[in-house]
């Protein structure tokens, strides 16, 4: 009774201390792994002594395993196929030869300033040639760089985590056994690999068709089902080829994803929910066993070592894997400096060095003791520091453009157009047939469908758009959508035409949604303008001398109704106008305004034939009579 309950108070307090780091890591925006390293020190031998890992057992090794089972499936699982076809050359490189640049390049640098026999050195390289989702995904997720960028990272993450345990598992079979071949060792590692992939793709296909068939079963049970699938995968692969689970669980996951599974949302949250609680628990549990004494017998050598494969072999990776894409330098830059490692290394490494020293073989505890010292310099000075680089190098995806609009009008193809003609990518969405072939007639990109289904918003890419649009004529309906698209998608800009504060109390929503153009903005009445071609397109720059009367000046016109603010551009980025921006000197307003006499004339000329809007400076607002001016200033003020 006393031994198990010891076992439990050991959990719970793993449990406790995780979700405890991942709530100040939340709150505090930094990467959690940093908590987690923190608070495991913290409560292992080194510190206070309340975790003990070693009372587990053999146990730890089961919750590593089916833990790590977890992450690389939920990895696989938001991997984007379609934006991983944009990179896909580089994604290939940094996987293969990425992997050998980093095995030489680590090698040496643990060698040469590290002092290790060369053989612990192969060893080391091996288990940090991987950097892991369990750090990036949290990482991305907090920085939001661009969806090029992101991809990239998650990709070579998920993809490289197999890849690396495997490798690592073949070097230290080599160490153990000094005649093993080369040829034998390289047919080890494409063997795994092998078995992983078929045992992970068909495992993969089956778990998708009974959850696309299997209508009786509730979407709970179907997360289960999964659950239970993948661990089931992960052990079949084991069994055929040890090593080669780690490969099934990220086939498994990849081929999921792209089987369209209904309710795939709602499971993919399911999954990262239990993806970290177990990271959580496992860093918590191994940074416990970490010995503080065996980091400081590294001496200065081993913080050279590092420090070279951060600033050394790492971008000479980058450079080699990425020089023919069209990434560009500031990009390439980031990816240089970014490639914390995670979990993997850190399970890998404490399970290598129990080997060795069961075996006899020195360095076990040393190698241990410089992968963890790789994975704090790496999270401390790289996660740390992400955020700053990527806002620094202009790369966040709040610079992200291109918009997928709801609606197909006059007032929102104009727009549609607007952003076409500046070369952004504008996708819309419309149930109406008749509205989309309005839409492809000005050569837009349109969806026939509901936009309330998060497949079409998927299609529409808003994953990696800048801007999303609810203009429909029913605000009730735009709010809603906007609502959804910021929940599920969270694009740096949503907004939508929606009456003044609905749903007022909901606080943490209104934050989230923006009202487009004006607090009451009539939609019905300005599309019956643009169809009477009764409003004219217009562009003003706010100016520094006399700031204060041009906007007094706009404001009038707004309130009158006869103006309507489409689009802000500020430091040469065009964004579609918020209600409650806040004009500053520079800004250039591009307006629409009503005027009925174009109409007029074309009736009294009688033509028939529509013409084009062209963005131009309109006397009406630009030129205003002095003394009608300040009787309007009088009348703001």
């Amino acid at each position: 009774m006393e031994a198990s309950f010891e076992i439990t108070l050991q959990m719970a307090i793993a449990v406790f201390a995780g979700i405890l780091a991942q709530v100040l890591a939340a709150y505090l925006r930094v990467p959690s792994i940093v908590f987690l390293l923190m608070f495991g020190i913290l409560l292992g031998a080194d510190g206070i002594g309340l975790l003990h890992p070693q009372v587990l057992g053999t146990g730890l090794e089961v919750i590593v395993a089916l833990a790590t089972a977890i992450i690389l499936f939920e990895g696989g699982l938001n991997l984007e196929l379609r934006d991983l076809g944009k990179v896909s050359t580089s994604l290939q490189l940094l996987v293969t030869l990425g992997t050998m640049v980093t095995l030489l390049g680590g090698s040496m640098a643990a060698h040469w300033l590290g002092e290790f026999p060369w053989a612990i050195a192969l060893l080391y390289a091996s288990l940090v040639v991987v950097t892991g989702p369990t750090v990036i995904s949290p990482l991305l997720k907090q920085i939001k760089v661009d969806r090029q960028v992101a991809t990239l990272l998650e990709g070579e993450g998920v993809l490289i985590d197999p890849v690396g345990a495997i490798l690592a598992v073949v070097v230290l079979n080599t160490i153990l056994n000094d005649h093993a071949a080369p040829m034998a060792a390289i047919s080890s590692v494409l063997t795994r690999l092998g078995v992983g992939a078929v045992v992970g793709g068909g495992g993969g296909w089956l778990m998708s068709w009974i959850c696309k068939r299997a209508t009786v079963l509730s979407f709970e049970l179907k997360n289960l089902v999964v659950l239970a699938g993948l661990w089931g995968l992960f052990v079949l692969a084991q069994m055929l080829r040890s090593e080669s689970g780690l490969m099934a669980t990220v086939v498994a996951g990849v081929v999921f994803g792209a089987a369209s599974v209904p309710e795939e949302r709602l499971l993919r949250r399911f999954k990262g929910q239990l993806t970290i609680l177990s990271i959580s628990v496992l860093f918590i549990l191994l940074a416990a066993d970490l010995s503080i004494a065996s980091l400081f017998a590294l001496g200065w050598g081993s913080v050279l070592t590092v420090l070279a494969l951060m600033f050394i072999v790492r971008p000479i990776n980058i450079l080699c894997c990425t020089w023919n894409s069209d990434l560009n330098w500031r990009q390439k830059l980031f990816l240089c400096w970014v490639a914390p490692r995670g979990i993997v290394s850190a399970s890998v490494a404490s399970l290598f060095a129990i080997v060795l020293t069961q075996r006899g073989i020195n360095g076990g505890e040393a190698i241990k003791a410089l992968v963890f010292l790789t994975i704090i310099m790496t999270v401390v000075c790289q996660g740390l520091t992400a955020g700053v680089i990527a806002q620094w190098l202009q790369i966040t995806s709040q610079e992200a453009t291109g918009a997928v609009i709801v609606g197909c009008n006059p007032l929102s193809l104009l727009l549609a157009r607007l952003l076409q003609e500046r070369g952004e990518n504008v996708v819309m969405i419309d149930t109406d047939s008749q509205a989309s072939q309005k839409a492809e007639a000005e050569n837009l990109r349109v969806i026939t469908s509901s936009a309330l289904d998060e497949n079409v918003l998927e299609e529409a890419g808003l994953g990696g758009m800048g801007t999303f649009l609810a203009m429909t004529t029913n605000g009730e309906v735009n709010y809603v959508l906007a609502q959804r698209a910021a929940e599920e998608f969270n694009p740096p800009r949503v907004l939508a035409v929606f009456p003044r504060d609905p749903q007022a109390n909901n606080a943490t929503t209104k934050m989230k949604v923006s009202q487009a153009f004006l607090g009451e903005l009539q939609i019905k009445t300005w599309n019956q303008y643009l169809n009477d071609e009764q409003v004219k397109l217009g562009m003003t720059t706010l100016k520094e001398p006399g700031f204060s009367l041009q906007k007094i000046q706009l404001q009038a016109l707004i309130k009158t109704g006869e103006l309507v603010p489409i689009f802000i551009e500020r430091e040469e980025k065009l964004q579609v106008m918020p209600a409650d921006e806040v004009w500053q000197p520079g800004d250039r307003i591009i307006y629409l305004l009503h005027d009925p006499r174009p109409n007029l004339l074309k009736r009294l000329s009688g033509s028939s034939q529509a013409t084009r809007l062209s963005l131009e400076k309109l006397p009406e607002v630009e030129e205003l009579p002095i003394a009608k001016s300040s009787d309007i200033s009088l009348k703001q003020l």
